[in-house]
Formats: structure tokens, C-alpha cells, sequence
């Protein structure tokens, strides 16, 4: 699957590349090169956390604050973490548009586009641990916590989208999706899903809490993903089943970090995306499928009749919030992409008249 950032509505293979080049294909060593990267980069992360240490804080006001923000805003602070943002993000944009207009074919070799993403992101994961360890704030400081979470949503829910033709939306079956929109995504997501990434990446100083440390691996490997645009192992299902998985691990070990109770809806909520999509789009037998579900239910009804069997309710909150944020937002691209092409034949009898 395509579950990071792709920049092309096909996914044409060009079949005159060699299968390998040298003993092994050059796009899964890059990938697997890339993992360990990121594993060595969040080690160094976690090795450098102590010098963070002198950077005040305020204390924690509740679960909409941000609490690793400077107490006052500093001026080089922000210069540097939206300089260094916006940069990073017009570099990923413009290489993106170069290798779509180019349109090239998914291949095992990586293209001069594929190295100057890798570099570039590479730059920019080294200059944020500088610019954390120099002037600490990101992006928190000037924007609510809630659109960094929401951008990773929202590039979760068009993967949904975009797979819904391939995979199905609820136990495979597909959901009835206007056509145009998913044509739309499949074309522009990876404008739409580098910004998610790199936005949330700048969002937070390079902290070394578990939920800092697995949150700034997820990016890492979002980034690997989407500077591998045009490969064959983007388009691999089990490395993008594992990139759209993660979110149920990140999100329950920072529950779980945070000791407010709402652990089980979050571990619960996000496998059941799994149970209920992701996973057909991996092509496992249906006695595996059947048992997941029921190993998934038994888990559930195990958990919360310890903790109170009334409160099983939480398990669809993030779901059903998910499954309407994918067809208000297919509903408002559809309605966007009917209006332009509505424009644009009126601005062309315009024209011929």
C-alpha cells in the first residue's frame, strides 16, 4: 500500500529496471539503511535528553496544554523552529513537484528526486536536535496542541480513503466514496501528507519522554516513507500496514505515560481500525482474519470487565470519530473538485465564445 507520501495517481512499475541492482534491490536497502538511521537518530535523542534539563518550564495546566514550550516566547526560538519548518517544507514540496512532473514509473533504483528527499530530510532531522539543545521551543509555542495531533489524523483518514478501492473501508467492503475524490487524493497526497509530517515533526522540541522518543521515530519513518516516493517498497503492504499501525502504539504508550485512565480507549479504539480495515488490505486467509476479531473481542470484553463492562462504549469513540472524519472530508473535496471543474468549463465557453 501507499501509506505515506507518493506523489503520483499511478503506480505504474517499470518493468526495463532490473529486479536487483547488485545482490539487492536498492530501494529495501535504502529502507532498511533508513530504519536504522532513525533507531540510531531517537538513541541520540535519548542520549542528549540531560541537557534539556535546564530549560524552564510552566507547570502542567491539563490535557490541552502543551507543557514542553518555553515560559515566554523567545525571538530566535521561533525564527529558527518556523524558519527551519517552512524551509524544510517548500524543499519537500518542490522536489515532490519535480518528480510528479517527470512522471516517473515505480522502479527498485532510486531516482536523483528519492536522494535529494532522503538529504534533505536527513538536514533537517539533524538541525531540529541543534535547534532544540540551542533554543528549545517549536512550534507549540504559537499553535494549539490539537492541530498537531489532527494533522497525523487527517493523513490517516485519506490513506483510508485512498485504499478504499483497494482494501475496502469495513471488513472489506469498500465504502461508496465519490470517485473524484479519490481519484484527487491519490494525485495530491503527498503534498497534503509530507505537510502532516513535517509540521508535526517542528511541532515539538527533541524531548526524551516515551512518548517524545516513539513519536519522533513514527516521523523518522514517515519521512523515510515519503522520500521513497516512486520505489517499489513504498508500495510494500506490510511496511505500510507497520507505518499506519504505529499510531495504536504511540498513542496507547502516551496514554498510558499520561495516567489518565483513557489507555484502553486508545489501544482499543485504534486496533479496531485494524481489525475493521487495515488489515484486508494485507491479503490474509479468512480463518486469520475471523481470529484476530475474536483474539480483539475477547481482549476487550477481558479488559474492561475489570475496570467496568459500561465502559466498553470508548472503544468506538475514536472509530466512529475516524469513519466521519473520512466521508465529511471525501464529501468536502468532491464538492471542491466539482466546483473547479464547474469553473473551469464555464471559464473555457468563456473563452471559445
Amino acid at each position: 500500500m501507499s501509506s505515506a507520501v507518493t506523489p503520483a495517481t499511478d503506480r505504474r512499475v517499470d518493468r526495463s529496471q532490473p529486479a536487483r541492482t547488485g545482490s539487492r534491490r536498492q530501494d529495501t536497502l535504502t529502507l532498511w539503511a533508513g530504519i536504522a538511521f532513525s533507531v540510531a537518530f531517537t538513541a541520540l535523542i535519548w542520549a542528549l535528553g540531560p541537557r534539556l534539563e535546564s530549560f524552564p518550564h510552566l507547570p502542567d495546566q491539563g490535557a490541552t496544554w502543551y507543557y514542553w514550550k518555553l515560559p515566554a516566547p523567545d525571538a530566535w526560538a521561533r525564527i529558527t523552529a518556523w524558519g527551519f519548518y517552512l524551509v524544510h517544507n517548500a524543499a519537500i514540496w518542490a522536489i515532490l513537484f519535480l518528480a510528479q512532473r517527470q512522471r516517473s514509473k515505480y522502479g527498485v533504483a532510486l531516482s536523483r528526486f528519492n536522494i535529494a528527499a532522503l538529504a534533505v530530510n536527513a538536514l533537517f532531522i539533524v538541525l531540529h536536535l541543534f535547534q532544540s539543545h540551542i533554543w528549545y521551543d517549536g512550534l507549540a509555542q504559537d499553535v494549539h496542541i490539537f492541530t498537531s495531533q489532527w494533522s497525523v489524523i487527517l493523513m490517516l483518514v485519506v490513506i483510508v480513503m485512498m485504499e478504499n478501492p483497494r482494501r475496502g473501508m469495513f471488513f472489506g467492503k469498500k465504502a461508496p466514496l465519490p470517485q473524484r475524490t479519490v481519484q484527487f487524493v491519490r494525485k495530491y497526497h503527498g503534498y497534503l501528507f509530507s505537510w502532516a509530517v513535517i509540521y508535526t515533526f517542528w511541532y515539538h522540541p527533541m524531548e526524551t519522554t516515551p512518548g517524545h522518543l516513539l513519536g519522533f521515530l513514527y516521523t523518522f519513518l514517515l519521512l523515510l516513507q515519503g522520500s521513497l516516493f516512486f520505489t517499489r517498497v513504498h508500495l510494500n503492504k506490510w511496511w505500510g500496514f507497520t507505518l499506519e499501525t504505529l499510531v495504536l502504539v504511540h498513542g496507547t504508550i502516551v496514554a498510558i505515560v499520561a495516567a489518565n485512565g483513557l489507555w484502553q480507549m486508545f489501544f482499543f479504539g485504534f486496533a479496531g481500525i485494524v481489525v475493521a480495515t487495515t488489515m484486508y488490505g494485507l491479503g490474509l486467509p479468512r480463518w486469520v482474519r475471523l481470529a484476530i476479531i475474536g483474539v480483539y473481542v475477547a481482549f476487550a470484553a477481558a479488559i474492561y470487565s475489570q475496570i467496568g463492562i459500561t465502559r466498553i462504549h470508548q472503544i468506538t469513540w475514536i472509530p466512529l470519530t475516524y469513519y466521519a472524519t473520512v466521508f465529511v472530508l471525501a464529501l468536502l473535496i468532491s464538492g471542491g473538485v466539482w466546483l473547479v471543474q464547474k469553473l473551469g468549463a464555464r471559464s473555457q465557453r468563456s473563452a471559445s465564445a
